[in-house]
């Protein structure tokens, strides 16, 4: 009820309006899938993760999904931070944390790590079959790390394959019929291509900018740090606080220099080297595939261009030949017989002139290829 000049007035229940706040479920949506391949769901804050995985405020961020990062592979002092469009996770040396779980697309990758991360736990115990030894011994973050690109890489894959499918029909019909309907449902699908083709080069970016730093793949070697950095200024019982990542990086790198002397390993990113490669070779054939169905695209935007040039020239021939046909009796149309060979040559050298000119301009502004 609501007083209105001392009347009682009755308030109409669907004008209330109900403001409810933001909750913050999303963003506590975690999975931890351990060495074992145990899950279990994890409902904390981010204070929580920070502290778990011990890494910045910044790093976190990234995975955040109501904002735009690009795909990225973060090596960090104990973890791996790893945003590969829908597979934002966190890897340490013992477990996997996967954001949004309940997602379509992550759901498969959450079966995929509880059936082989472990493996490795096997092999130790003496239960691995001998053709997988070579796999055993791979350290846990690796295994985990291969599922990612594996599934990442599978999924564009797939988007491709969609994209293919539906695009090339799209073009043969366009060739053999140009229309509105046709031109719009090609412009539909040079937009999700575009859009596809930007997605699959930030991958691609990424495993190639790790590849070309040995630094920053020796900082995804987990395990290696944590055997390494047993000291005693790093106790279990100490807590942790947040630090410049900047120092823990360069403590991290001269920490490696260090282990990398004494032990005199000098190919120490082999093994991961080795894993990216064979992902960036998979990601850019997925490019590569993406860029044949631009070039055929390109090829029939050409194709069109050089038969509206040559229409515009033929129609200048075609109105030629009208104003000559027009049935008028015109005085001069009389005894001039022999003006038709050159009114023909030279309406023909014009529109001739006319369509190397159009097709030079085209090729100046690149709209053709040379």
């Amino acid at each position: 009820m609501a007083q209105n000049n001392g009347y009682m007035v009755p308030v109409d229940p669907s004008a209330v309006v109900t403001v409810k706040k933001k909750t913050p479920q999303s963003s506590r949506n975690w999975v931890s899938i351990n060495a074992t391949g145990v899950s279990s769901a994890l409902d904390v804050d981010k204070y929580a993760i920070m502290h778990r995985v011990q890494i910045h405020a910044r790093d976190l961020r990234i995975l955040d999904p109501n904002l735009s990062y690009p795909s990225t592979i973060l090596g960090r002092e104990r973890a791996i931070v790893l945003n590969l469009e829908h597979i934002k996770a966190i890897i340490t040396s013992e477990e996997v944390l996967l954001r949004d779980p309940s997602d379509e697309n992550v759901i498969p990758v959450v079966a995929e790590l509880q059936r082989r991360l472990p493996v490795g736990i096997e092999a130790h115990h003496g239960q691995g079959d001998g053709d997988n030894g070579e796999d055993d011994e791979s350290p846990f973050e690796f295994r985990a790390l291969e599922v990612a690109l594996e599934a990442i890489c599978s999924f564009l894959a797939a988007r491709t394959t969609e994209l293919e499918t539906a695009a090339y029909p799209a073009l043969d019909e366009l060739t053999s019929k140009i229309s509105s309907r046709n031109l719009d449902r090609v412009r539909k699908l040079k937009s999700a291509m575009t859009r596809l083709t930007a997605r699959v080069q930030k991958v691609r970016d990424e495993l190639e900018q790790l590849l070309d730093d040995d630094d920053d793949m020796a900082d995804l070697y987990l395990s290696r740090k944590l055997s390494s950095a047993s000291s005693p200024a790093s106790s279990p019982g100490e807590p942790w606080y947040p630090t410049s990542p900047t120092i823990g990086s360069k403590i991290s790198r001269a920490s490696r220099a260090s282990l990398a002397t004494v032990r005199g390993d000098e190919n120490d990113v082999e093994e991961l080297e080795m894993l990216l490669e064979a992902y960036f070779m998979q990601i850019d054939s997925t490019l590569n595939r993406l860029t044949t169905l631009d070039n055929h695209r390109n090829q029939l935007i050409q194709l069109e261009l050089v038969l509206s040039s040559g229409t515009v020239c033929l129609s200048i021939y075609s109105l030629v030949a009208g104003i000559f046909g027009m049935n008028i009796p015109y005085t001069w149309n009389e005894g001039h017989g022999y003006m038709f060979k050159y009114v023909v040559i030279l309406t023909g050298t014009l529109c001739a002139v006319v369509f190397v000119m159009i097709m030079s301009y085209a090729r100046y502004k690149g709209l053709v290829g040379s």
